[in-house]
């Protein structure tokens, strides 16, 4: 329709003109607006792939099942989408890049295409939480990269049976998929499993939380129970952004196909799994207290008392190689990675061979010991309290005999260090610097 410019026209024409006047006086606050524009552009839930077979063993397909009712449940609260599917050649077509995380439940890549596409992934940035039986092999040469590097567990060992709960001891409370867990908590039900692979020798795995020892024993059956060992349970790996949960079994009613529990069933093991995949998906940044000692830098020492540096002599790797101090000089044969045993103590591996570590020579607990270098074995002479002094330096305890380690009063170098009855002197105090 057209409208003429005369009379009555012009006269409401001017009255639109003071409607959308009075209208733009009633816009928003800036302050509105401002708060509006902030919502528009709020970072978006991050994007959790759950892939699944749910094809082999009734205990597999029920905790899909079960996961698959859980985590969408807690998607909202908890800043995340979740979407599952049984395709897992999202792994090769490229579908898998949409998501920040990918959860493997019951299963792992089977094709060439769909390994290679996930090894892509990872390397990439991508971010990864497998649970049991994804990480299930009795042939790991197959695809070296995920059972040996990644996971670093291996080959299946062992496991236990029937499914039960057990009482788990975290190592780490400063991963942000720990720091909100106790020191120890009891478990959901679940079948465990146990490696070829001692993953506390890998210097690129950390191990998040074990087996204690109040948890044994574990299983029902006399022939495949735990009584006693070292069994770890979550793990991350330094330089992937990824955890495993060896847990992912529900008890089972094999006859009647009846779920006997529930893999969510531990509010505990829950939080680790919300923090966990927080962490995974970017939505959580915490970072552990500044007096921490991190556990992927290396560090030199650098003694309060006389100056020098705990050095390995003429930079040598071989077990039995001697720790001595040492004119401070930034090579690697001064640079030490301090990574969690349990209960705070620490192994010191050094960054020219980080599975060896600083050792007391033959488990002495006597003064004047001497430490040297060795294959880490789990021996409590090869683990160290490091205890953080009021001047912002440490001192370091021997888990076996409670002693320190110990410099020379001199400056002296290629003197040998030892363990000493801890007396609060320099000669045991040490500067940790880190190291590019």
């Amino acid at each position: 329709m057209r409208i003429s410019s005369s009379g009555p026209a012009r006269a409401a024409l001017k009255v639109l003109v003071l409607l959308a006047t009075l209208l733009g006086l009633a816009a928003p606050p800036a302050a509105q607006a401002s708060t509006a524009a902030q919502t528009s552009t709020a970072a978006a839930p991050f994007k959790v792939l759950a892939l699944y077979s749910g094809t082999w063993d009734a205990a597999h397909i029920d905790f899909v099942k079960d996961a698959n009712d859980w985590f969408p449940k807690q998607a909202a609260a908890n800043g995340f989408t979740y979407t599952a599917s049984n395709n897992w050649d999202l792994l090769s077509n490229g579908g898998v890049n949409a998501y920040q995380v990918v959860l493997f439940l019951d299963d792992l890549p089977q094709t060439s295409a769909q390994r290679a596409g996930f090894e892509t992934y990872m390397r990439g940035g991508g971010a990864w939480l497998g649970f049991h039986v994804s990480a299930f092999t009795t042939n790991a040469s197959a695809w070296s990269w995920y059972h040996n590097t990644l996971l670093g567990s291996g080959n299946f060992s062992t496991n236990t049976w029937g499914p039960t709960a057990t009482v788990l001891k975290v190592e780490d409370r400063t991963h942000a998929s720990t720091k909100n867990l106790p020191a120890t908590f009891t478990s959901s039900v679940s079948e465990w499993y146990s490696w070829s692979n001692d993953l506390r020798q890998n210097p690129n795995i950390k191990i998040l939380a074990s087996i204690d020892a109040s948890g044994f024993p574990v299983g029902t059956d006399p022939n495949q129970t735990w009584y006693s060992g070292y069994y770890p349970i979550v793990w991350t790996n330094t330089q992937y952004k990824m955890l495993y949960a060896n847990f992912g079994h529900n008890a089972m009613n094999y006859t009647t196909n009846t779920r006997l529990s529930s893999t969510f069933a531990s509010a505990t093991q829950n939080q680790f799994l919300l923090d966990g995949l927080k962490w995974l998906g970017g939505a959580d940044t915490t970072t552990p207290p500044e007096d921490s000692i991190s556990e992927t830098s290396w560090y030199s020492l650098t003694n309060a008392g006389n100056g020098t540096c705990v050095d390995a002599r003429s930079a040598a790797t071989a077990n039995g190689t001697a720790i001595q101090q040492y004119a401070c000089n930034g090579t690697q044969a001064q640079q030490f990675q301090f990574r969690s045993t349990d209960s705070g103590y620490r192994q010191a591996g050094i960054r020219t061979s980080p599975q060896q570590v600083i050792d007391v020579a033959g488990v002495s607990t006597a003064d004047n010991a001497v430490l040297q270098l060795w294959t880490y074995g789990g021996g409590q002479n090869q683990q160290w309290l490091p205890v953080k002094e009021s001047t912002g330096r440490y001192h370091f305890t021997a888990r076996h005999s409670g002693k320190c380690l110990s410099a020379a009063s001199a400056a002296t170098n290629s003197v040998q260090l030892t363990q000493r009855a801890c007396d609060g002197s320099t000669a045991q105090s040490f500067t940790l610097t880190a190291q590019p």
